[in-house]
């Protein structure tokens, strides 16, 4: 594996500089670069780069990290749908980021692209792709599904058109809050486990979702940025970052995997927003923006229909 392993390494590492180099260009501020080296233990090992812009003046937070690790045994949470990789030693690296905006106008996003590969006790290594990105608004905009949905499912047609539909509607299946009954956004793909076109051509479908990102997202900063906002949006803004803290805290596999496999703490939890609130049964009122989000925007919807 390690040649096909170097070669996906280096794609992620170079996906991990463009993305942050565009953001920083947009942002004029500076990443944090945060190069760490994880010594072997009984569960794993590995080294990654974790950069993170706070407190600029379009992002109030930026995570961008790579990781590659390794370990003895694959954690609960990588095989609860491939149970026969159970214990299995493995292997795997990913980018992973979230981008909070200052602007409630400006949705967040969520982008992870990754590789696992398993080596069972038969000895034949097994290698598979995952992840997809989303978006998560905190005030609708129509035009803004459209393109973000319309980019992903340009990125993948090449791979056959039936990909689109069927990673839109798994990722609306994943990206929801269970316990509230409730989407976290308005979606984008997503996929895990997936390997069925073989390794050359799965790795170029996620190359082609990670080369995808700028384009998707970029565009919907440069629209709202300058929108003027006020208290009340701010305040509706950190209420919905707490749903977002909710999904990736209770349900998301990606957190779960990497604090079930002994990984780095800090930089699993990059995703998590500098400011957020709760508020008790918060309803927003009939008739307002916040109350569309909810009941016109946070609903399964084919935005490309």
């Amino acid at each position: 594996m390690n040649t096909v392993s170097d070669t996906v390494r280096d794609y992620l590492v170079d996906l991990q500089a463009r993305i942050v180099g565009a953001v920083a260009h947009k942002d004029t501020g500076t990443f944090i670069k945060d190069t760490w080296h994880k010594e072997p233990d009984e569960i794993l090992q590995g080294n990654g780069i974790t950069q993170i812009l706070e407190n600029g003046p379009v992002f109030e937070r930026a995570g961008c990290g790579f990781s590659h690790v390794r370990g003895p045994r694959l954690p609960p949470s990588a095989t609860q749908h491939r149970p026969d990789l159970a214990g299995a030693a493995f292997e795997a690296m990913g980018v992973s980021l979230v981008f909070h905006p200052r602007n409630p106008f400006v949705p967040t996003v969520h982008m992870n692209v990754r590789m696992i590969a398993a080596t069972p006790a038969n000895g034949h290594t097994v290698a598979w792709f995952g992840g997809g990105m989303d978006l998560t608004p905190y005030y609708g905009f129509t035009e803004d599904a459209v393109h973000f949905h319309a980019v992903c499912r340009d990125a993948l047609n090449p791979f056959g058109v039936e990909l689109y539909p069927r990673f839109k509607s798994w990722c609306d299946d994943y990206f929801c809050l269970k316990h509230r009954q409730e989407q976290r956004g308005i979606g984008g793909v997503f996929f895990d486990d997936f390997a069925e076109l073989g390794f050359e051509d799965s790795f170029a479908m996620l190359r082609s979702i990670g080369d995808a990102f700028l384009s998707a997202y970029m565009p919907l900063v440069e629209r709202r940025e300058h929108m003027v906002y006020g208290e009340r949006e701010r305040a509706h803004q950190l209420n919905r970052r707490g749903r977002y803290v909710e999904f990736n805290l209770v349900w998301d596999r990606g957190t779960h995997f990497g604090l079930q496999s002994g990984g780095r703490t800090e930089s699993i939890l990059l995703s998590m927003p500098p400011l957020v609130s709760w508020s008790y049964q918060h309803q927003p009122e009939p008739g307002t923006p916040e109350h569309a989000l909810t009941h016109e925007f946070l609903v399964r919807r084919d935005w490309l229909a």
